[in-house]
C-alpha cells in the first residue's frame, strides 16, 4: 500500500498549474460536500429506528458512509483521518441546516454539478487528465490533498 505521501506525490503532479490549484481548492471540498448532502437526503428510516437515538444529524447514511471513507484515511495517516473526520462533521452539521430550509438533495445536485465543472475546467487549464481517470482512489486522495496543502505548515 502507498503512503500518503506517495499519494500525494502522484495525485501533484496533474495539479502543478496556480489556477488548476486554486479550483481545486475550492471544488474537492465543495463535491465532498455535495456527496455528503446526497447520502443525508437518502431515506434512514432503517438507521433511525435501529439506532432510535432521536438525532437526525448522525442518523443518516453520510454517517455509515464516512466511517468507511475515515478507514481509509486512518491506514493511511490518523492525523489526515482526524482532520478529514472534522471537515466531515462541518459538512454534516452544514447539510443538516441546509436541510431545514431547502431540499437537501437539489442543493447538493446543484453544487456537485457545478464543483465538477469547475475540476475539469482546472484539467483543461492544466493540459493533463484527472487523477482518479488512472485511478479511482484518487477521489479519496483530492479531500486530503486539499486538506494538506490548504491548513498544513509546508
Amino acid at each position: 500500500m502507498r503512503t500518503l505521501e506517495q499519494w500525494f506525490e502522484e495525485y501533484a503532479v496533474s495539479h502543478q498549474n496556480p489556477k488548476n490549484k486554486a479550483i481545486h481548492y475550492i471544488c474537492v471540498p465543495a463535491i465532498y460536500f455535495s456527496i455528503v448532502g446526497l447520502l443525508m437526503s437518502i431515506p434512514s428510516g432503517i438507521i433511525a429506528n435501529t439506532l432510535q437515538l432521536n438525532v437526525r444529524i448522525i442518523e443518516n447514511w453520510a454517517v455509515v458512509v464516512l466511517l468507511f471513507v475515515l478507514v481509509f484515511y486512518v491506514r493511511l495517516s490518523i492525523a489526515m483521518a482526524f482532520k478529514i473526520a472534522i471537515f466531515s462533521a462541518i459538512c454534516l452539521i452544514i447539510n443538516y441546516y441546509i436541510a431545514q430550509v431547502a431540499p437537501l438533495w437539489i442543493v447538493s445536485i446543484a453544487i456537485f454539478a457545478v464543483a465538477w465543472i469547475g475540476q475539469f475546467y482546472g484539467h483543461n487549464i492544466e493540459g493533463k487528465k484527472p487523477s482518479f481517470l488512472k485511478d479511482i482512489q484518487f477521489l479519496m486522495i483530492g479531500p486530503a490533498w486539499v486538506v494538506d496543502n490548504l491548513f498544513s505548515r509546508k
